[in-house]
């Protein structure tokens, strides 16, 4: 089966339905959810052949027309993973951020680390809908019980963020700038005890542009990072909550750098998911993970992957930390040197092998290495991925074949990530569903023909041989056809 041309557009399983009629659907649901029992096959066949801005309509059509809410009713009717499918299905960020907030304020104790994530990293709209969507979710002002459940400084920063009123990234004033400087410098190094108003006011309502030429020109002036000033002046939940402020505005690498943290704490190191972060990211992105590791975990990410990892495993990692991979196009006398340094693989031991591999993969640019996949082709009649499962074993294929999939074609990640989730003994529902329901609507198509290529049988042969029940039958109305 021939691959999508290099560009071409993604194209989802999950389309806007034609003659679409909200209250209709929303009818339709009421009728097969009433009585005893409910229609399955009804709910089922219409909420996955709806696209998820139609189902939202749908949930709006449902509450005039029935003064009740669509995703409750689903829950009191469904059970298990098909539930759990279907009402993913049916709720949007919004209402996923607001149950989250619900939760981690409910009951005994509070939980402040999904609150900073949350409030931290939304934007303007987002936080207008997130407040939108509790309200209409719970019938309560999430500003109150945010008020209710929290205190002090940490309380006060956390409502500023809820009014959604950060200025837009154009509105930048070189003169304000500096006057933000010395009042965030006057607050907190130059003053005995803390102005926390300033930082609030600051860091709560400034652009984020405007807020990185701050942190820039607060470093010249002072000559240490704004984190360290946080550090120094603040505590507890309001030192955390203002630190995941100044790595949102900075870059959202910082969640990778969180994630790569998580990857190697503990008993075990998860390999899967050092490869999969470090193998698919920019320059740029690296090295903002590389920053943000530092200073998250007061330790580089080269001292954590040397410690954690080892072997030629440990040497790739590194390599693709250092952020230097080459950029720019393709260089076709190197790219048929490159081809003929990995071809030989009956010249030299394991270990060098290797290392050849490594010096090319880790450091060459994507469009470069796309000839290089092809020079090799034409040297051995082998794709280099072929060679790469022949002549290694272990985290080293793993890291390398990663690469390689990385720079020819993105969907097929999430071929090998499905493939995976249903192989063997059991079945990773959790990746199994994430995938579907994300990818439904973005390039589940190409997924589903990189899939049929790679493992010779379809993503909807596999669904149906590793799942039952209405598990099974959502995910095969998500998947869209068989191939």
């Amino acid at each position: 089966m021939a691959k999508p041309a290099q560009g071409a557009k993604y194209r989802g399983s999950i389309r806007d339905f034609p003659d679409f009629d909200p209250s209709q659907d929303a009818e339709a649901l009421y009728t097969a959810m009433k009585g005893f029992g409910s229609d399955k096959e009804a709910i089922l066949e219409l909420i996955t052949s709806r696209s998820n801005r139609q189902r939202q309509e749908i949930c709006q059509s449902y509450k005039s027309l029935y003064g009740k809410d669509l995703i409750a009713d689903l829950k009191y009717e469904l059970t298990g993973k098909f539930e759990r499918l279907i009402v993913g299905l049916m709720r949007p960020l919004a209402y996923c951020d607001a149950k989250e907030i619900k939760d981690a304020i409910s009951g005994i104790g509070t939980d402040e680390k999904c609150l900073i994530e949350i409030l931290a990293s939304r934007t303007n709209e987002q936080i207008h809908q997130l407040v939108a969507a509790y309200k209409d979710a719970y019938e309560r002002d999430l500003e109150s019980d945010i008020i209710g459940d929290t205190s002090g400084h940490f309380q006060k920063m956390l409502v500023v963020l809820l009014q959604g009123t950060r200025e837009d990234d154009d509105v930048v004033s070189e003169d304000l700038v500096q006057q933000d400087v010395q009042d965030l410098y006057e607050a907190g190094e130059l003053k005995w005890g803390t102005d926390e108003a300033q930082f609030i006011y600051i860091l709560g309502n400034r652009s984020k542009q405007h807020l990185r030429l701050v942190f820039d020109e607060y470093l010249k002036t002072t000559g240490k990072p704004i984190e360290a000033s946080i550090r120094g002046e603040l505590s507890g939940d309001f030192e955390k909550l203002m630190l995941a402020v100044v790595k949102c505005i900075r870059s959202t690498s910082e969640y990778f750098a969180e994630r790569l943290f998580k990857a190697m704490k503990g008993a075990g190191t998860d390999e899967k998911a050092l490869i999969e972060i470090l193998a698919t990211r920019t320059n740029a992105e690296i090295q903002a993970i590389n920053e943000a590791y530092k200073e998250d975990y007061h330790k580089s990410l080269e001292d954590a992957l040397s410690s954690d990892t080892s072997g030629h495993f440990k040497r790739i990692l590194i390599s693709l930390a250092t952020g230097n991979r080459a950029e720019g196009g393709e260089d076709r006398d190197q790219a048929r040197e490159d081809a003929q340094e990995i071809a030989d693989t009956s010249s030299g031991d394991k270990t060098s092998l290797e290392t050849r591999f490594m010096t090319i993969l880790c450091t060459r640019s994507y469009p470069h290495l796309r000839r290089v996949f092809q020079e090799f082709i034409k040297m051995t009649n082998y794709d280099v991925e072929h060679t790469i499962k022949k002549e290694m074993s272990g985290d080293v294929r793993d890291a390398f074949v990663a690469i390689v999939q990385s720079v020819k074609n993105k969907p097929l990640f999430f071929a090998d990530k499905l493939y995976k989730s249903m192989k063997g003994a059991g079945t990773d529902e959790k990746t199994l569903t994430r995938i579907m329901v994300s990818r439904s609507e973005i390039d589940l198509l190409n997924i589903r023909r990189e899939f049929i290529e790679k493992y010779d049988k379809s993503v909807h042969q596999a669904i149906e041989g590793d799942t039952s029940g209405d598990f099974m039958k959502a995910l095969l109305a998500i998947c869209g056809g068989e191939d």
